[in-house]
């Protein structure tokens, strides 16, 4: 069984960096957008409150994200494992988190950060608006969001590297590079290895 999270800051290519690794470890990768997505394309009443605060660029607040990480959790697909991604983001999403992987006796094994430099985030993401004609994802915007990172989901870290759960990896350089370097840190640090 493989029970991993992935971190790191907006534009560090953790969606991207999930499926891979997922598809690698033969589990779901689980990204709460998608749930959020979901829930908010079949009209569930957690998915039409989230879209009140997605519609904002607002974090959805914990009881709803919960609730929704909750649920698909329970799904049978979990049952060999599962890469979250973009959850947790605050202190009392570890502490949930925590509680529902209790009650399924399924602890997290290892969690990575993805590392990367700033200023190569801005570029990734000021390219990425440009590409897909994003016109509201400004340098201020980006920064602003990085900010909002540091001061809200960064800290958990500390908290993962306390446990002996966190694996930082450089995420800079080609998408293949970054997941080889993955999935090797992930493989130097289990037990098996």
């Amino acid at each position: 069984m493989t029970r991993l999270l992935i971190m790191g800051p907006p534009g560090a290519g953790k969606g991207t960096q999930a499926v891979l690794v997922a598809e690698y470890f033969g589990v779901p990768a689980i990204s709460t957008g998608d749930i959020f997505r979901a829930n908010v394309s079949e009209g569930t009443p957690l998915g039409v409150e989230a879209q009140r605060y997605m519609d904002a660029g607002d974090y959805v607040p914990d009881e709803i994200t919960n609730d929704m990480v909750r649920d698909r959790l329970a799904q049978p697909d979990t049952a060999s494992g599962f890469l979250l991604d973009g959850y947790p983001r605050t202190l009392s999403q570890v502490e949930f988190l925590d509680n529902v992987l209790a009650a399924q006796n399924a602890p997290l094994e290892h969690v990575i950060e993805l590392v990367v430099d700033e200023d190569e985030i801005v570029a990734r993401l000021l390219k990425r608006a440009a590409e897909e004609g994003r016109t509201d994802d400004s340098e201020e915007v980006i920064r602003n969001r990085l900010r909002v990172y540091r001061e809200q989901t960064a800290p958990l870290t500390a908290v993962y590297a306390e446990r002996g759960l966190l694996l930082r990896v450089d995420g800079q350089g080609a998408v293949d590079d970054v997941a080889a370097r993955v999935e090797d840190a992930i493989s130097a640090a289990s037990p098996e290895a």
